[in-house]
């Protein structure tokens, strides 16, 4: 009877164990179809990737010892963070790492990645509480779609080709701690955050202005507007004192026919001269 009760639990234990393997298995598949289309979107310039993430295994937990690669369970293949800084990847923002639905840090600095950051990218990146961009040839502009990124608390963009402003939606970023965007090519006024950045997190952009880089120049556009002011305003007065000399001559001219026409033969200062001599006679 005691035999019969111990295999019975044996094999109780076996089923919940394959019951949980079935489950894990499932639940981590898309991680690892996550890291499949990653490698396969990125050309491996110095074979970091080709080298280690090697999908021939069937372990549980085999992804996270790849290179790059944290899980949140060595023995579980749950991706937490992917880091891949500086191993000389080329190619796009790769899309399929929306896979990763547990990922909550992202790290692809000092790569050779171009093109736009996808106007979608907080789908892609939900629960990213970190994420560094930096030192590519990222292009375009920054997509106002990050401030959907609610848990974002590191945002590094710098050193890329980013152009355009940079979108006053990033402020809703509460969280956000660490913002750099610092040498670009973006353009007009810096937001205003709740927190102070300094100014080495917006520097090198040829054409971005406000705290804590020097004011924005909102007085170019007020003198322009002044000089054109001044200009009509210069305008008007020589027109009408133009007109006033033209009046002036015309009412003389005016004058001076008014009184041929009281003296059509010209003879007025005869008379004149007439009723002088007239006096002197008598």
């Amino acid at each position: 009877m005691v035999l019969h009760s111990r295999v019975f639990v044996l094999l109780v234990s076996v089923m919940v164990l394959l019951l949980l393997g079935c489950t894990l298995s499932f639940a981590t598949k898309d991680d690892i179809d996550c890291l499949k289309s990653i490698k396969a979107s990125l050309e491996d310039s110095f074979g970091y990737l080709n080298s280690s993430w090697n999908f021939n295994n069937d372990t549980e937990g085999f992804i996270c010892r790849f290179t790059g690669i944290d899980c949140w369970h060595p023995d579980e293949n749950r991706v937490l963070n992917i880091r891949l800084s500086d191993m000389g990847l080329k190619g796009v923002f790769p899309r399929d790492i929306i896979k990763c639905k547990s990922m909550t840090g992202l790290d692809l600095s000092s790569n050779k990645l171009s093109g736009k950051i996808p106007s979608d990218i907080a789908k892609l990146i939900p629960y990213v509480t970190s994420l560094d961009l930096s030192s590519n040839n990222f292009s375009g502009e920054i997509p106002k779609n990050l401030a959907n990124c609610s848990f974002l608390n590191i945002l590094n963009l710098d050193h890329n080709k980013l152009t355009g402003p940079i979108p006053p939606e990033l402020t809703l970023l509460s969280r956000m701690k660490t913002f750099t965007v610092a040498y670009n090519l973006l353009t007009g006024p810096i937001p205003l955050f709740g927190t102070p950045y300094s100014a080495d997190s917006f520097t090198n952009n040829p054409a971005l202005c406000g705290k804590p880089l020097d004011q924005c120049r909102v007085t170019t556009k007020g003198t322009k507007t002044g000089v054109i002011a001044g200009a009509a305003v210069g305008g008007v007065t020589f027109a009408a004192i133009g007109t006033a000399i033209v009046l002036f001559f015309y009412y003389r001219k005016v004058s001076v026919m008014r009184k041929k026409d009281d003296d059509p033969d010209g003879n007025k200062w005869t008379k004149s001269l007439n009723g002088a001599k007239g006096i002197k006679a008598s």
